[in-house]
């Protein structure tokens, strides 16, 4: 088995990335990282949610390679006025600065990959759980505060 653990960026790289998402057991996994794009595959259980979150400068693209789901996408935080259910093979759009969230409704871990344009997290990065990408998003925050 390819081992998909490895952030490949920003060499040359070709892969089946819906093999590499439903591979992934990881909460997050940066998979390739370039100057001006990067790949992510997630790993959401059942029940669960990637959380409410907003990128202000990027753009993401986000396709779901397994499982069911459901998107909320709105302008601010307390008024997230789109929803969409999702499948295997839905494509979600998400514009810089639009607050969104993805939440799993199926009985099994719904795989993603997820596009950022510009790359949204360091080279490398693998959360092996969503209290792990809180933590180290909180941890980037602050650092990026007192620069």
């Amino acid at each position: 088995m390819k081992d998909y653990k490895t952030d490949y960026g920003a060499k040359p790289y070709a892969t089946c990335i819906k093999k590499a998402a439903e591979c992934n057991s990881n909460f997050r996994t940066a998979l390739w990282s370039g100057k001006f794009l990067q790949m992510t595959l997630m790993c959401i259980p059942a029940c669960c949610d990637i959380g409410l979150e907003v990128h202000k400068g990027t753009d993401q693209y986000i396709r779901v390679e397994c499982g069911k789901g459901c998107v909320v996408m709105g302008a601010k935080r307390d008024k997230l006025d789109y929803e969409c259910a999702l499948n295997e093979n839905s494509a979600v759009f998400v514009p810089a600065g639009t607050w969104h969230n993805i939440i799993n409704t199926g009985n099994c871990p719904l795989k993603l990959s997820s596009i950022y344009a510009p790359p949204h997290h360091p080279h490398g990065t693998v959360h092996k759980t969503k209290c792990d990408a809180e933590k180290s998003e909180k941890a980037e925050n602050q650092a990026n505060a007192e620069k």
